[in-house]
């Protein structure tokens, strides 16, 4: 369980940064410079969004489930919730989480 919270906190992570800073500028900031189809230029924040949401909800569903199995504190999950919010502080999560597994291991 641990290790696929890892990974889709690492792609939630990954999908944020893909929505931040090449979706969203080329529907908003690369129209000013170019000419850009609207299919393009709409499509990709439509992708890339409808990714990261899905993530997202996966994020949370497993946050809560690891919460219950592992009997977390609150206080974790709440940090975990909150990092996953700002898009380069949610690698933080998955590198955490990686050292929770590297314990059991011991």
């Amino acid at each position: 369980m641990l290790r696929i919270f890892r990974q889709v906190a690492l792609w939630e992570a990954i999908s944020t940064i893909f929505l931040f800073f090449v979706a969203m500028p080329v529907k908003y900031v690369l129209p000013r410079f170019m000419e850009i189809p609207d299919d393009i230029r709409l499509g990709t924040v439509r992708i890339a969004g409808s990714i990261h949401g899905f993530l997202v909800v996966i994020f949370v569903v497993l946050l809560i489930t690891c919460w219950q199995s592992y009997n977390w504190k609150f206080k974790r999950v709440v940090m975990y919730f909150a990092a996953s919010l700002i898009p380069i502080v949610s690698f933080w999560v998955e590198r955490d989480v990686l050292k929770i597994i590297n314990k059991e291991k011991i």
